[in-house]
């Protein structure tokens, strides 16, 4: 590795007659608007079934309806996924080139 010339500082340091950065002010106390509004709403499932839990969503009291949720959405149930080839490329291709010497 190449040292830096002796009459330039190195370019990952300032030097040392440069002024040091002004350091941020403490502004007085906190406001005390870090946080928010952390309340309890009620949750209704798909199926009817409902749990009360803490959220920031809405306004306390409030209901919030599921449209999806994890009992019936294949995401969380693992459903199965089916691979249907309605007129797309494999049968485009078939359709063409047949087996192309392959199997029949």
């Amino acid at each position: 590795m190449a040292k830096a010339p002796a009459n330039k500082p190195p370019a990952n340091k300032a030097p040392a007659n440069a002024a040091a950065p002004a350091k941020a002010e403490k502004k007085g106390a906190s406001k005390g608007t870090e946080h928010p509004d952390y309340h309890f709403i009620k949750v209704v499932m798909t199926d009817g079934t409902e749990y009360q839990t803490r959220s920031t969503w809405g306004a306390a009291g409030d209901t919030l309806n599921l449209d999806i949720d994890p009992l019936t959405h294949p995401a969380w149930t693992g459903g199965e996924q089916k691979m249907l080839d309605r007129g797309g490329r494999v049968s485009r291709f078939t359709s063409r080139f047949g087996t192309l010497g392959g199997r029949r």
